[in-house]
């Protein structure tokens, strides 16, 4: 469950103030995955950065689950994004040195799983978003954009997090691709009851999620308004 309420964000330039983010409330429940529209400064990647406690809000609150992270202090914001928190890119992100299964371990690793528990979890996802065993030991440089985008995914959910945050998942992907990649990660919203929030400017698709909010001017517009 995510419960966003009065949320704020204003940036200053001299005697300038910009509210990036101007007083926004929704709730997305567990296991809903949700679409954010917009126009380029709309405030799309600072709601984002906001959700995924890379920035701090003005002034609001943000509740995972149980926990309001605009409260927690600096160290804990960290184990905390490492642990409920998975971030998806448009750019995949991946480290290139690293194989498929090894990229899905690595935050696992700082969660302090064990190499046995962090294997076994990597090729469960794998598996489930669809890459084979051969596939699974191959480097970035040897799969598709689709398929990194895959093992991105996957690593997103290795930490079992209570909120997926993707950022234009699909930008770099043609337009069957990323319908699939679309429907990926709805099923997995589902059967991980994980709350999924994504970022994108493909209005067709995001007229496929379970919510959609519009952002205009760092508010929330009516449904149906033009962005």
């Amino acid at each position: 469950m995510l419960q966003v309420t009065d949320l704020t964000k204003i940036f200053k330039s001299g005697d300038t103030k910009v509210a990036a983010v101007d007083g926004i409330s929704f709730s997305v429940a567990g296991g809903q995955f949700a679409s954010i529209i917009g126009k380029s400064g709309s405030g799309k990647s600072t709601l984002l950065s906001l959700l995924g406690a890379l920035d701090k809000p003005t002034s609001g609150h943000i509740t995972v689950g149980e926990k309001d992270i605009t409260k927690l202090h600096d160290h804990k914001l960290i184990q905390y994004r490492c642990e409920k928190i998975g971030f998806v890119f448009q750019s995949y992100n991946l480290v290139p040195n690293l194989t498929a299964i090894e990229n899905v371990m690595l935050p696992m690793e700082f969660a302090g799983l064990s190499k046995k528990q962090r294997l076994q979890r990597a090729k469960q996802l794998l598996s489930q978003v669809g890459l084979d065993d051969n596939k699974q030991k191959r480097k970035p440089g040897r799969l598709s954009g689709g398929e990194q985008q895959r093992v991105a995914i996957a690593r997103a959910l290795g930490n079992k997090p209570k909120l997926i945050l993707a950022d234009e998942p699909t930008g770099n992907l043609d337009s069957q691709t990323g319908k699939m990649i679309f429907g990926l990660l709805h099923d997995l919203a589902k059967s991980e009851n994980t709350t999924i929030v994504v970022v994108t400017h493909d209005l067709a698709i995001a007229g496929k999620t379970d919510r959609t909010f519009q952002l205009i001017d760092g508010k929330l517009a009516p449904a149906g308004a033009r962005v």
